[in-house]
C-alpha cells in the first residue's frame, strides 16, 4: 500500500512537471501544487505507520492508465496547438479553461484508478480515520498562505532569510580581510569587491537552500536508518550537519572571490558557482551518513537476549537485517562519475575541458572491482534485440531537437561546447572527443545500469537486492528507478525517464543486466555519431 502510494504521488508530480512546462498552464497549477504536496507530506507522515503494515496484492490497472495517459497528451497537444496559433476560435477562454480542468481532473481520477482499486480507496478511508481530514486542512494552510510567504520572501525589508544573508556577508568579509589587503566591501549592497573582481552576496548566495536540502536530507536518513539508531540523541547530528553546511558556504563564495580575482571570472561564476554548492552539499550528506553508522553513542544498544527479541531475530529473514556486500560494486562506479563531474565542472568554465576525469575514475572504480562483475548474477551477455532498443531510445532523444527545428522552426544556437572545441588545437580536440566518446560508449552506460537497473530498482525490494532476480521486478522499482534516472537530464529529463523505462524492462524481459547494458551503448553509440557528424554538440 505504502508503494503505491507513493507510485501514485511521484506520477502525478511527473504530470505537474509536464503541463507546468507548457503554455497556458501556470494558472491552473500553481495555487494547487502547494496545496497537493503539503497535504500528502502529513497524510505520508502521521500515516507512515499504518500504511506500512497495509500489505496486500494489488494489481495496477493498465486500461486506467492508459485513460490517464491519454487525458496528459490531451493537455499537452491542447497548449502546443494554443502556443503556435492553431487552437479552435469556437471555444471560447472560460470553456477551453474548463477543459483543461476537466482533462487534469479525469487524469488524475484514472492515474487513481489505476494505482488502486475503488473499493480499495474507500477502505483506505475508513483505515486511516481522521486523517485525511488533517491532510486536507493542511493543503488548505499551505494554499492560503502561499501568497503571504512568498511576499516575506520577495519584500525588500522583511525578507525571509534576510539576516542569514547580512550574517554570510560578514562572515565571507572576515575570511577574505586578511587574504586580500585592498578588500572594497558595502554592506548596504552586500557587494565585495577588488580591482579585479566583484561578488555581490545574494539572499540566494545566504546559504538558505543549503540549509533546506541538508534538513531534508537528515530527517530523511534518520527516518531510513531508524532502526539501528538511539533518539533523541541522534537529532543531535542535525544541527551539526546545518553548521557544517553554512560553514561551506561561506568558504565558498570566499574561494569564488578568491578564484575571479586571480584572473579566472569565467571559471569562478560558471563552473565554480554552479558545481561548489553541491559539492559542499554531498560532503555533509556522506559525512552524516557515516557519522551515523560509526559513532557509538548514536547507535542503538545490540538486541538483548530476552527470548521476545531471539524470536523477533528469527523471523526477520538475512536480506532484511543485512546489505548486501557487492553493494559498493554496483554503486561506487556511478558515484565516481558524479564526483569527476563535480570536480571537471568547478574547474571548468563554458567548455569542460576537465572533461576525461569522469572516463578515468569510472574506469579506475571499474577496474577495481572486476572481480564483482564475474558473478553468475550479474549476467553481462546480451542478445541481438537489445541494440533496436538503443535504436529507439537514441531516437527518442532526438525527437525534442528535430520538433523545435522542423516543426516550430526555432533557429539553433552555437554551443558553447562547439565553441571550446573550436579553439582547441588538432590535437587537444581529437583526444577530448576520444575521451566523451569512450566515456559514452564503455564506462558510463555500465556505471548507470549498474547503479540504477542493478542496484536501486532491487534494493527498494529488499536489502540483499543481489539475490533478487530481474525478472522479480515489479513496477513501482522499475518506473522509480527510471523517475530518478531520468532527472540527472535536466532539459531531457522526459526522453530520460522513458529511456530508463526501456531499460529497465529490457533488464526485467530478459532477466539479465547485460541487454540494458548493451541498449545503453548503442544508443550512446548512435547519439555521438550524430553529433559528430553533424557538429551538432549541443546535445552533449
Amino acid at each position: 500500500m505504502l508503494a503505491r502510494l507513493l507510485l501514485f504521488a511521484a506520477i502525478l508530480g511527473l504530470d505537474c512537471l509536464v503541463r507546468s512546462s507548457l503554455p497556458h498552464t501556470e494558472t491552473l497549477l500553481a495555487p494547487l501544487a502547494s496545496f497537493g504536496i503539503a497535504a500528502f507530506a502529513v497524510f505520508f507522515c502521521l500515516g507512515y505507520a499504518k500504511l506500512r503494515r497495509l500489505r496486500e496484492p494489488l494489481p495496477f490497472h493498465v486500461g486506467y492508465f492508459s485513460c490517464h495517459l491519454l487525458c496528459i497528451a490531451l493537455v499537452c497537444l491542447e497548449s502546443v496547438a494554443a502556443a503556435t496559433g492553431r487552437e479552435s476560435a469556437v471555444l471560447n477562454p472560460p470553456v477551453l479553461f474548463l477543459t483543461r480542468a476537466g482533462l487534469a481532473v479525469a487524469a488524475v481520477v484514472c492515474l487513481a484508478l489505476a494505482s488502486l482499486p475503488r473499493r480499495r480507496w474507500f477502505s483506505l478511508f475508513r483505515e486511516t480515520g481522521f486523517l485525511w481530514l488533517y491532510a486536507i486542512l493542511a493543503g488548505a494552510a499551505a494554499l492560503l498562505l502561499r501568497s503571504p510567504l512568498q511576499s516575506l520572501w520577495t519584500g525588500q525589508h522583511f525578507a525571509l532569510g534576510r539576516w542569514l544573508q547580512t550574517a554570510t556577508f560578514f562572515a565571507v568579509e572576515h575570511l577574505l580581510s586578511p587574504i586580500l589587503p585592498g578588500l572594497d566591501v558595502d554592506p548596504a549592497s552586500f557587494i565585495i569587491a577588488t580591482p579585479n573582481f566583484a561578488i555581490f552576496v545574494a539572499p540566494a548566495c545566504s546559504g538558505l537552500e543549503g540549509l533546506g536540502l541538508v534538513l531534508v536530507f537528515t530527517l530523511a536518513w534518520l527516518a531510513y536508518a531508524r532502526r539501528e539508531l538511539a533518539f533523541p540523541r541522534a537529532f543531535l547530528l542535525i544541527p551539526a550537519a546545518l553548521a557544517s553546511v553554512w560553514t561551506l558556504n561561506i568558504l565558498r563564495i570566499g574561494a569564488l572571490m578568491l578564484i575571479g580575482n586571480a584572473g579566472s571570472p569565467e571559471i569562478a561564476m560558471v563552473g565554480f558557482h554552479s558545481q561548489a554548492g553541491w559539492i559542499a552539499f554531498t560532503l555533509v550528506a556522506v559525512a552524516f551518513s557515516l557519522a551515523t553508522r560509526n559513532l557509538a553513542w548514536v547507535q542503538r544498544p545490540p538486541i538483548s537476549d530476552s527470548p521476545a527479541a531471539i524470536a523477533h531475530s528469527l523471523q526477520v529473514s538475512d536480506s532484511e537485517l543485512s546489505e548486501s556486500p557487492v553493494a559498493a560494486a554496483y554503486l561506487v562506479p556511478f558515484l565516481a562519475i558524479l564526483a569527476a563531474s563535480f570536480l571537471s565542472r568547478a574547474g571548468s568554465g563554458y567548455f569542460e575541458w576537465l572533461y576525461p576525469l569522469r572516463f578515468l575514475a569510472a574506469a579506475i572504480a571499474l577496474w577495481h572491482y572486476r572481480a564483482s562483475y564475474r558473478l553468475p548474477s550479474l549476467d553481462l551477455r546480451f542478445s541481438w534485440g537489445a541494440p533496436l532498443v538503443g535504436l529507439g531510445v537514441f531516437l527518442l532523444f532526438l525527437a525534442p531537437e528535430l520538433w523545435h527545428t522542423y516543426m516550430l522552426g526555432a533557429a539553433e544556437l552555437p554551443s558553447p561546447l562547439g565553441i571550446g572545441l573550436a579553439q582547441l588545437s588538432p590535437a587537444g580536440r581529437f583526444t577530448w572527443i576520444a575521451f566523451r566518446v569512450a566515456a559514452s560508449v564503455l564506462t558510463l552506460p555500465l556505471a548507470e545500469e549498474l547503479a540504477f537497473r542493478g542496484f536501486f530498482a532491487r534494493r527498494l525490494i529488499q536489502r540483499a537486492f543481489d539475490q533478487l532476480s530481474y525478472a522479480q521486478l515489479s513496477v513501482v522499482p522499475v518506473i522509480a528507478s527510471s523517475l530518478l534516472y531520468g532527472l540527472m537530464y535536466g532539459k531531457n529529463w522526459l526522453p530520460g525517464i522513458l529511456a530508463g523505462l526501456a531499460f529497465a524492462l529490457l533488464a526485467r524481459s530478459r532477466n539479465r543486466l547485460g541487454d540494458a547494458v548493451a541498449a545503453h551503448a548503442t544508443a550512446n553509440l548512435l547519439l555521438a555519431a550524430w553529433i559528430l557528424a553533424r557538429g551538432d554538440f549541443g546535445q552533449w
